[in-house]
């Protein structure tokens, strides 16, 4: 850091005017894109899935609890893992406090996985979270919107070299690596009209990143994120962290 260009008050007061220019376009451009995203066509959701809850089992329209639109956040644990992947649940610590917002706005909100319930509320229940928070089992919720993979689609990436940062995440969740990266993370939206779900926008990888606020922030700081070259993931569970 103490390489850094440095330069008067006054310096930087007209590289931070320039910048702030490019930061209105920035935001001038987010805001086209969420209308954009508003217009896409709504897909009609015509399977029948079902959900274990702390309630006993729900369709997918019962899951939108009285509102009109429902945000699932795909969590990634699967069936064998004994703690929740750590980067999912460091997006957890953001969607949790969000969610009685949310719900301001005729919008529910709650994280969906596929252990069985019983786990991931014992898991809810040590990181202190609130949201609603669905077993999709063994049925095809998370498969059909590309979050789940088989073993023979995994088969080239498991062949080659495994990166270190997901052994770690593996390891991390008390599985081993096929039992993690079957698993995939996302982000799903519904709306539910004169009784009819429609999926409205699916994402994922750095779609995701509205939910991670961390990064955000970062992004502000003089170092930013700082990742590059690091061979271990520096997220941890908040439990975890030492400092």
């Amino acid at each position: 850091m103490s390489e850094h260009r440095v330069g008067t008050q006054e310096e930087f007061e007209g590289a931070r005017a320039e910048l702030l220019v490019e930061e209105k376009e920035l935001t001038r451009r987010g805001d086209e894109l969420a209308r954009k995203r508003r217009e896409l066509p709504w897909v009609p959701v015509e399977k029948d899935y079902r959900f274990e809850t702390e309630g006993g089992t729900r369709s997918l329209a019962d899951l939108f609890d009285g509102r009109s639109q429902l945000l699932v956040y795909h969590f990634m644990f699967g069936p064998p893992y004994e703690a929740g992947c750590p980067v999912c649940s460091s997006i957890a610590d953001t969607l949790d406090p969000n969610a009685v917002h949310l719900k301001a706005r005729d919008v529910t909100l709650i994280c969906s996985s596929r252990a069985p319930v019983d786990k991931l509320l014992a898991y809810r229940e040590r990181m202190g979270w609130s949201f609603d928070w669905v077993s999709a089992g063994g049925g095809d919720f998370h498969r059909d919107l590309g979050f789940t993979y088989t073993e023979e689609e995994l088969r080239p990436f498991l062949a080659g070299e495994i990166p270190a940062t997901v052994s770690q995440m593996a390891q991390a969740c008390g599985t081993d690596v096929l039992g993690y990266v079957t698993e995939g993370p996302g982000l799903s939206c519904y709306t539910l009209s004169d009784g009819t779900v429609y999926r409205t926008y699916v994402t994922t990888a750095r779609g995701l990143e509205p939910a991670m606020a961390y990064y955000g922030l970062l992004d502000r700081t003089p170092l930013g994120r700082h990742e590059e070259g690091e061979e271990a993931h520096w997220l941890r569970r908040h439990d975890e962290y030492r400092t």
